[in-house]
């Protein structure tokens, strides 16, 4: 189906042209037509489908046929991160070049005037995490009365990332008359209750969400757990690569990971809740444009990031469930490009495997690289050991404040959301419990 078979503003469908939309991808032929006729919506599709688009572009095409002249926003487009802001912010730019449509980001991290102001000089959409947006709010800077659509993208993420609270919060201040789209990856039981009470007879649109793109090549490495560094750089030297995103568990084990592989002359990004606003930024920017090769984050960069150029995922720690597994090797094999998923397995990861092979329906090349020395013996001393602290020292999750720009621990949660044996990285919280936006 062609985008101009939508009937969408001519400069919108001229921006569309210009930047590489063609044929409309299935959730965008599913959703756009629902988005266009002001329905509610549940849209279930995995990231890397086109799903920004999809309701991109029906919000620019009534903001351009139906203006108002207020001070407040229109549009508010609720995700679970920074990263995921900037990219739909970026969408929201592109796709709406050719108009006067003005768009603003609203996070934690950065600095509260520029957002303010957003929030008050007629800025049509907005695109923001929620504890950000609730601290204007409770400000008194985030005037809502005027917005009639809303947008809760990878909700079941922030479900998981514990904003439930807070996106009611949200829901609960904005107009009752007003047109409700829910994206998800995964349509959990925990969003039912979401959608009973805040959605309209919603209109249902179901992408295959949990099957990986074909052009992925999948291999497991087989790896004692203190030889993972060195494999990772063997494979680098030896592996044709353009681009590199390697996931860990922990924030701590990425940081690690990336100083041996600076260590070793590779120049390398790292992604993770703990860095601040500006340190991902330029991570993000140096990966993206391929001054950066190699990106180790941890799974907050597993979910909507739309990078096109990545040429291998490397899962130096295997993810908890298949479903995380499906989204982190999504990031390769985009746009009909080829793509290869490499994991290390070690002996404990055996449930994990058999559940990433039941979810990909066949076994998966178990391989190993020729001329490693796989019987290297364990070092006297962990190289992801973290350095002891004094008793008397304060803990590094009290310097924080309400603004979204502290800086959590990996084991600092008050509560959590069913058992798991594994960390996650969307379990941290901030200050008096609130979430900090990964």
């Amino acid at each position: 189906m062609n985008f101009k078979d939508f009937q969408l503003d001519q400069r919108l469908l001229t921006a569309a042209e210009q930047a590489g939309y063609t044929t409309a991808t299935p959730i965008q032929e599913k959703a756009i037509p629902f988005c266009l006729e002001g329905s509610d919506l549940i849209g279930t599709a995995a990231t890397g489908t086109g799903k920004t688009a999809a309701f991109v572009l029906p919000i620019l095409h009534r903001l351009i046929q139906k203006p108002v002249q207020i001070r407040s926003p229109r549009v508010l487009i609720v995700t679970p991160t920074r990263e995921l802001a900037e990219q739909i912010h970026s969408v929201i730019k592109t796709l709406g070049r050719q108009t006067r449509v003005r768009s603003a980001s609203v996070y934690g991290g950065v600095g509260f005037e520029p957002q303010k102001r957003a929030l008050n000089d007629g800025t049509e959409i907005i695109v923001c995490c929620p504890g950000r947006l609730l601290d204007l709010m409770n400000q008194g800077f985030a005037r809502l009365a005027g917005v009639d659509t809303v947008v809760l993208d990878e909700a079941d993420r922030m479900l998981d990332m514990g904003f439930l609270p807070d996106i009611k919060r949200i829901l609960d201040a904005l107009p009752k008359e007003r047109q409700t789209l829910l994206f998800s990856a995964t349509f959990a039981r925990e969003l039912m209750d979401l959608i009973h009470h805040y959605l309209k007879t919603p209109k249902r649109v179901n992408v295959d969400t949990e099957a990986p793109a074909e052009t992925i090549d999948h291999c497991f490495y087989p790896v004692a757990n203190h030889l993972k560094t060195d494999l990772l750089l063997e494979l680098l030297k030896t592996t044709d690569h353009k681009s590199v995103l390697i996931f860990t568990r922990t924030k701590h084990r990425a940081n690690k990971v990336t100083e041996r592989l600076t260590r070793a002359g590779i120049p390398t990004g790292v992604l993770h809740a703990n860095k601040s606003q500006n340190q991902r930024h330029t991570a993000m920017e140096g990966f993206r444009s391929g001054k950066l090769k190699i990106l180790v984050a941890t799974d907050i960069a597993a979910r909507g990031l739309d990078i096109a150029s990545i040429s291998h995922v490397i899962n130096y720690d295997i993810p908890d469930t298949a479903t995380t597994y499906i989204h982190r090797i999504g990031r390769t094999g985009r746009a009909e490009q080829s793509g290869d998923a490499l994991t290390f397995i070690s002996p404990e990861d055996s449930a994990e495997v058999r559940d990433i092979e039941r979810k990909l329906g066949k076994a998966v090349e178990k391989k190993k690289l020729a001329g490693f020395d796989y019987n290297k013996p364990r070092p006297a001393t962990n190289e992801f050991s973290r350095p002891s602290r004094h008793p008397l020292a304060p803990h590094p999750s009290h310097h924080r404040d309400r603004s979204g720009q502290g800086t959590p621990r990996s084991d600092s949660r008050p509560q959590t959301y069913g058992h798991n044996p594994r960390r996650k990285e969307g379990r941290n919280y901030g200050y008096a419990g609130r979430r900090q936006a990964g």
